[in-house]
């Protein structure tokens, strides 16, 4: 069987979500989000201003907006340590969080997709032949913990 998830109003897995309100500690910060996390770690070298303002914001929609903003310099390495970094976020969110890790194991070893239908690299995309990098993130933290 195959699990897909997307939004966080999804039960139980909406939670698999980099937008599901699960905050953590991670490099000395609180993060409301992964997805805060994630987006910051763009400009950590190269715009601490724009870090910090991705940081505090509000939503994890605004985080990703502003993520998404090339008004602002990408670290050199970005396109090397993002998978990596997603990995780290969610790892740290799922041990941070007894339930969700709890929804994570309960999934055993079924296939875990993000239904993301305008996302090709961290989700599947509209017609399935994305690379669902975001799926396979859970997976190797679910075979981790």
């Amino acid at each position: 069987m195959t699990i897909y998830f997307y939004s966080t109003r999804e039960t139980p897995y909406g939670c698999f979500s980099n937008f599901s309100r699960h905050g953590f500690e991670l490099d000395g910060l609180w993060w409301t989000t992964s997805e805060h996390y994630f987006q910051a770690q763009k400009f950590v070298e190269t715009d601490r201003a724009w870090f910090d303002k991705i940081h505090g914001i509000a939503t994890p929609r605004e985080a990703a907006t502003m993520g998404r903003n090339r008004e602002h310099p990408l670290r050199k390495d970005w396109e090397q340590v993002k998978d990596e970094i997603m990995y780290r976020a969610v790892l740290t969110k799922f041990k941070s969080h007894s339930d969700l890790r709890e929804i994570l194991l309960n999934t055993g070893d079924e296939l875990l997709v993000e239904n993301a239908p305008n996302d090709y690299y961290w989700g599947c995309g509209k017609d399935g032949s994305g690379k669902n990098k975001l799926g396979i993130t859970l997976m190797a933290v679910r075979k981790e913990l």
